[in-house]
C-alpha cells in the first residue's frame, strides 16, 4: 500500500482514531512526532523514531529520558510541523503522510492544512494529510485524480486568474471564478477518474472525504 521509505509526521491535533490514519501509523518506515504530540505516542507505548520541535510543549523528563531521538528546533518563524517536515527532507522520504493536523484549535488546523501547498512544491514524493474523514493533497498545475465513483471532493483555491476545466465531477468547475476558498466545495466524483485542467500552474488544496 505504501511506498518504501514512507514517512509519518505526527502534528500535535487530535490523536488518529480513523483507520486509515491508524493504517498509516502502523506501516510506517519511519515515525516523526512534533514535539507536542511525542508524549501521546509514548504514552501508548510506541517510541517514534524522532521528536522534532523547539520543544516547549515536551515535559523535561521526557526530553531527558528520549535526549538521543530528540531533534531540537528553536527558530521562531515557522511551527513545529515546518520544522517536522523540514527533518523529513534529510530522510531521502518516497511518500510523507501528516496526521494529528486537525483537532484542537481551528487556527492550527488551518495553518497545518495550508501548509501542504508548500510542501508539496518542495518535497520529492508525494504527501498527504490524513484526518479522520478523508484526506488532504496539493497539486500545483493539471491532475488526474482516482477515487471511489461517489466520493465527496472539496477544491480550495483562492486565484481569480485560475480556470479549473474538469471531467469525472457531478459539478463541473469549468466556469468557476476562485475568487473564495468555498467555490468549488461539497462536490462530487462522478466516476473512478477526475481530471482537472488548469490553464496556468497554481497551489490548490483538495479534500477527499473517502474515510465515510
Amino acid at each position: 500500500m505504501y511506498k518504501l521509505n514512507h514517512i509519518v509526521i505526527l502534528a500535535d491535533g487530535d490523536f488518529p482514531t480513523a483507520a486509515p490514519a491508524l493504517g498509516a501509523l502502523r506501516h510506517a518506515q519511519r515515525v516523526v512526532c512534533c514535539d507536542g504530540s511525542a508524549a501521546g505516542m509514548l504514552r501508548r507505548g510506541v517510541v517514534p523514531d524522532a521528536i522534532v520541535g523547539d520543544m516547549d510543549s515536551l515535559d523535561p523528563e521526557l526530553q531527558e529520558r528520549y535526549a538521543d531521538i530528540i531533534v531540537r528546533d528553536c527558530e521562531q518563524e515557522t511551527n513545529d510541523l515546518c520544522k517536522a517536515f523540514r527533518y523529513v527532507l534529510t530522510l531521502n522520504p518516497t511518500e510523507i503522510t501528516i496526521l494529528g493536523a486537525s483537532g484542537g484549535r481551528e487556527d492550527h488546523t488551518l495553518g497545518n492544512i495550508s501548509h501542504l501547498i508548500e510542501f508539496t512544491a518542495q518535497a520529492p514524493c508525494p504527501v498527504q494529510i490524513l484526518t479522520e474523514t478523508g484526506r488532504f493533497i496539493a497539486i500545483l498545475g493539471s491532475a488526474t485524480l482516482r477515487c471511489v465513483e461517489g466520493t465527496q471532493i472539496s477544491i480550495f483555491a483562492f486565484d481569480p486568474t485560475l480556470k479549473i476545466k474538469s471531467a469525472g465531477l457531478k459539478y463541473p468547475t469549468d466556469s468557476v471564478i476562485f475568487d473564495a476558498l468555498w467555490k468549488a466545495t461539497l462536490n462530487e466524483a462522478s466516476s473512478s477518474k477526475v481530471t482537472l485542467s488548469f490553464n496556468h500552474p497554481s497551489g490548490v488544496l483538495i479534500f477527499l472525504a473517502d474515510n465515510l
